[in-house]
């Protein structure tokens, strides 16, 4: 009896690890991009994928990321969009008013 709980178990276990590994099921799952470093930060990937896509203007992922970077450092996301409200910088896209941060890094999420 104890060889067959050993092996449901670990049956069980590979089942788990497979969901997720290869599905959304449990944790979603990107293709990888230049800017995982920052795209990481994003609690939901997909709702800043479409309010990136509403920012207008010339965009340039390369140098927006490495601006990014140095605004961002070892701050959380939370803690620059409270310094970017204190500070006034804040922009409208899509009728949403956000902040300069949230917005940049919406807009590299869109193009990435």
């Amino acid at each position: 009896m104890k060889r067959r709980m050993i092996v449901t178990g670990m049956a069980a276990a590979a089942v788990a690890a497979g969901l997720y590994r290869f599905t959304d099921l449990l944790v979603r799952h990107y293709p990888p991009t230049p800017y995982d470093d920052l795209l990481t930060r994003l609690t939901n990937r997909e709702q800043a994928v479409k309010l990136g896509a509403q920012v207008g203007g010339s965009f340039n992922a390369a140098s927006q990321a490495a601006q990014l970077r140095t605004e961002l450092g070892d701050k959380s996301l939370g803690q620059v969009a409270a310094s970017d409200i204190a500070g006034g910088r804040m922009v409208e896209v899509g009728g949403w008013i956000v902040p300069r941060t949230v917005a940049q890094l919406s807009a590299l999420a869109a193009k990435a």
